[in-house]
């Protein structure tokens, strides 16, 4: 018998990790804001049910969630990661086989003969609860495609008990099919649903009962595979193994605009120090650096401004002080005085795996010694909590800093934040 695929999603993740450590708001609406504490891109049941948009400016909704005694909270990107990270790791104990789909989403081959599916499926659930605190559904079925509606369903308790909806060879599976609208099939974009549309096909139930080569002439190959995975039979692919990284980008708007050049260079450095230490963190290297940088969109002063320039290399380095000579002679390139600075941020392109790299045929010496102390520095601040250790040039505060005043706090990842009890 084939594996079945289950998809794990956490709920309502980035308001279920402010609950985990703060009881006080478990039944409070809650909303998680963006980078500067601009948009709503986080909402838990509650905010939606008392009309929260996803995407909603803050500025239009704070007198409705104060009507509300909402709690606002700045995104917290460290506790989100760290938690997502555990509630991963977790699910290792259930089965090896395990795609990573996103911060708050996993793909599980599940093995039907083993056990139950839907007693697994409440063990993992159960588990996760009691030992993250994190809430999640699990949608089981034969494909990937029906395992993300199974999941979708499974967050509506009408339709199911205890955050789980199993279809696996199920035969609830058509009356689900049918109640499902083509744009809310996965892999199915706006452009590809107005075009099944003017075919009449309105559900997923439609699309699975259409002829294939129909589907392929309509919306390629792509689609085909999505018509094939909704009659159970599996078209794409499991991957436990994390894809390689093209380029790391590391980029963000500022609290306030900075006009004078040291701190825009300060900003670019930050940026780039939290890029090279992710590069570092996969066992790659760059021959490549961009920066770029931006003036307000809404606001441009003088006049807009969005330049960008690349430095590239013939030997790729992950050592921090070559970079950022790279980065500064780009940035000096593209800097104008008078300007008012609201974004910049640093991609680093052209990765290759460190043990590839070649020797270098002038000053290799110089570059393995930075080779071992940017490996010192990691694991310094990875044992002693961030920047720890870093080069003087590198600033953590100033007038480019993000706006971030309803921040939590970094209660699993810094010492100093660790949650108190009295």
């Amino acid at each position: 018998m084939e594996n079945a695929i289950a998809l794990l999603d956490c709920n309502n993740f980035y308001a279920s990790c402010e609950r985990v450590f703060d009881a006080s708001v478990k039944e409070k609406p809650i909303v998680v804001l963006s980078n500067n504490d601009g948009c709503v891109i986080a909402r838990s049941e509650e905010a939606k049910q008392i009309g929260v948009t996803m995407g909603a400016p803050l500025f239009k909704v704070e007198s409705l969630l104060t009507e509300h005694d909402a709690e606002i909270f700045s995104s917290n990107y460290a506790l989100y990661g760290d938690m997502s990270g555990r509630v991963m790791n977790l699910l290792e104990n259930f089965t090896p086989n395990i795609e990573v789909y996103s911060i708050d989403e996993a793909f599980l081959s599940l093995e039907p003969r083993k056990k139950s599916l839907d007693n697994l499926a409440g063990n993992i659930r159960e588990k996760i609860y009691k030992w993250t605190g994190i809430p999640v559904s699990i949608g089981i079925a034969e494909t990937k495609v029906l395992a993300k509606i199974a999941n979708k369903r499974a967050k509506k308790a009408a339709l199911i008990e205890n955050g789980i909806l199993n279809l696996y060879r199920s035969d609830k599976t058509e009356a689900v099919l049918k109640d499902t609208l083509i744009g809310d099939v996965w892999g199915i974009g706006y452009r590809s649903m107005l075009k099944l549309r003017e075919q009449n096909i309105l559900t997923a139930w439609n699309l699975r009962e259409t002829d294939n080569r129909f589907i392929r002439r309509l919306l390629t190959v792509t689609g085909a595979r999505i018509a094939l995975e909704l009659r159970g039979i599996k078209c794409l692919p499991f991957e436990q193994i994390q894809t390689k990284k093209h380029n790391i980008t590391c980029s963000r708007s500022f609290g306030q605009t900075v006009n004078d050049y040291e701190s825009l260079k300060e900003a670019v450095l930050y940026f780039l120090t939290r890029a090279c230490e992710k590069m570092r963190k996969h066992n790659l290297a760059a021959n490549a650096v961009t920066v770029l940088i931006s003036t307000d969109r809404f606001r441009p002063i003088p006049a807009p401004y969005s330049p960008t320039a690349t430095f590239s290399s013939t030997y790729p380095t992950d050592s921090n002080q070559e970079i950022q000579e790279w980065a500064c002679q780009i940035l000096e390139r593209i800097y104008k005085p008078h300007y008012e600075y609201k974004r910049a941020g640093i991609i680093l392109s052209g990765l290759v795996p460190t043990e590839k790299l070649t020797k270098r045929l002038f000053d290799d010496e110089n570059y393995q010694k930075q080779h071992k102390l940017m490996k010192a520095m990691d694991e310094i601040n990875r044992k002693f909590g961030k920047d720890t250790v870093h080069f003087a040039s590198v600033k953590s505060e100033g007038k480019w800093i993000m706006k971030q005043t309803r921040k939590s706090q970094r209660y699993t990842t810094n010492w100093n934040e660790l949650l108190v009890i009295k």
